[in-house]
């Protein structure tokens, strides 16, 4: 498994200049982490108090998404399933457009204009295929993107998964495969997925290259993300990342992780925190203090705070809008149908 910093900070110096980082990428890694932090648990708050839909925590796999996420180009597309939060807004989403989405108001799941940014898929999987089309498209039109798309350990049992891989190598396209291990698909345990050791291996059956990564390292998934990028771009085929992390939360606010897991397990991978580490790598480095941290924490939480306030000052839609969004151009049927929806609320 590949690694440039383990967990108490320390780092291997010879993979660190290899990757000749300037200190803005490796602050600006560290912002995205934090911000992320932050932004999850108010998520967390604001489901309990009803003020958002059912929501994916991704406490504890911040640096495989920033890692990943940093490497990525601006005309590179980004195929996420619903725990890629981070992702969507390092790639162009704001923080009242995602709001949006877990409030479940109608267009929150629309991407914005100029970012190549697929919406956000719900259906374990379903978007490996979307991707892969996408991948392939950009290859037959000749332009310079890759694709990358996001899904968990429990996608990889899902008949998509397999299909993807299998065109997108039979193709040669340009693509990568970012699976974050979080050891856990719901109550399903890692082991019991697969009795393959490892995720990347199912690589080879592709004839494809397969990476295993400390998902919990960013330096480390910017590295192999980076690799894999450049790769799939010179037309060298696709590549399968396996990021071994850890989901510290529960599934979605619908589920509850005590019932299937022990407080051990939890807090063996807490010690393992991406964040924790690489604030100790930073610190060493003399590019963080404790004073700086407690200003940008400050600084996130008012963020969010005023994002969340500008969109609970937004107005709901009318529910008679569900039907503007089933067909880019409505048939008579369902505009008649509107009508008549829209005429019974309004009696």
């Amino acid at each position: 498994m590949y690694q440039i910093v383990n967990e108490r900070g320390e780092y291997n110096e010879a993979a660190l200049n290899d990757l000749n980082l300037n200190n803005e990428l490796l602050q600006n890694m560290h912002y995205w982490m934090l911000k992320g932090r932050i932004m999850d648990q108010r998520f967390l708050k604001l489901h309990r108090q009803g003020r958002i839909g059912t929501y994916g925590p991704f406490s504890g796999q911040e640096a495989a998404q920033v890692g990943s996420a940093l490497a990525l180009s601006k005309t590179d597309w980004v195929v996420p399933s619903y725990r890629e939060s981070l992702v969507s807004m390092i790639h162009g989403t704001s923080l009242k457009q995602f709001l949006s989405y877990l409030k479940g108001y109608f267009g929150g799941n629309r991407p914005p204009e100029d970012a190549k940014l697929f919406p956000i898929q719900v259906i374990i999987a379903g978007q490996v295929p979307h991707a892969v089309g996408c991948a392939w498209a950009s290859k037959l039109k000749k332009e310079d993107s890759v694709t990358t798309v996001y899904f968990g350990d429990g996608a990889t049992s899902q008949g998509d998964f397999h299909e993807g891989l299998n065109f997108a190598a039979v193709y040669n396209v340009p693509i990568v495969f970012f699976c974050q291990n979080n050891q856990w698909a719901i109550s399903t345990p890692f082991e019991k997925q697969t009795t393959s050791e490892t995720i990347a291996q199912k690589a080879i059956a592709y004839g494809m290259k397969g990476v295993r990564v400390d998902g919990n390292d960013v330096l480390a998934c910017y590295q192999v993300a980076k690799e894999a990028i450049e790769k799939a771009r010179k037309g060298e085929g696709p590549t399968l990342i396996e990021a071994v992390t850890y989901r510290r939360e529960s599934h979605t606010t619908a589920d509850d992780w005590t019932k299937y897991r022990s407080q051990e397990d939890v807090d063996a991978w807490v010690k393992k925190d991406p964040i924790v580490r690489f604030e100790r790598f930073l610190m060493n480095k003399g590019l963080l203090t404790t004073e700086r941290k407690e200003e940008m924490v400050k600084q996130f939480e008012e963020e969010i705070e005023k994002a969340v306030k500008d969109f609970e000052g937004t107005p709901l839609p009318p529910a008679h809008e569900t039907f503007d969004y089933v067909y880019e151009k409505p048939h008579p049927q369902l505009l008649k149908q509107r009508e008549e929806f829209k005429n019974r609320l309004e009696r």
